[in-house]
């Protein structure tokens, strides 16, 4: 992973931190699990959710209502399938 790579990571993880704690951890597990091996469109639909209020955010990522782009709604709804995967 180039260094251009890396900081974009860390620019996302720290992103991850919300006002939510629920909302806290499923972010920073998806961004520790899937993040490293994302492709580029996945990470841009990422940091795009991170954009959304944190109401918002958990009410797509729990299933409450659809994403509101529907541009990236396929990735969008690819990333929080992924996310919701990961629950433990």
């Amino acid at each position: 992973m180039d260094e251009t790579s890396a900081r974009e990571l860390s620019r996302l993880r720290w992103r991850c931190r919300r006002g939510m704690r629920e909302l806290d951890e499923l972010l920073l597990r998806y961004a520790e699990r899937r993040l490293p091996q994302a492709t580029h469109c996945e990470r841009d639909a990422f940091a795009c959710l991170l954009e959304l209020p944190d109401p918002e955010l958990f009410a797509c990522i729990v299933g409450r209502t659809p994403a509101r782009y529907s541009a990236q709604s396929r990735i969008f709804q690819n990333v929080i399938a992924q996310i919701r995967s990961d629950e433990p």
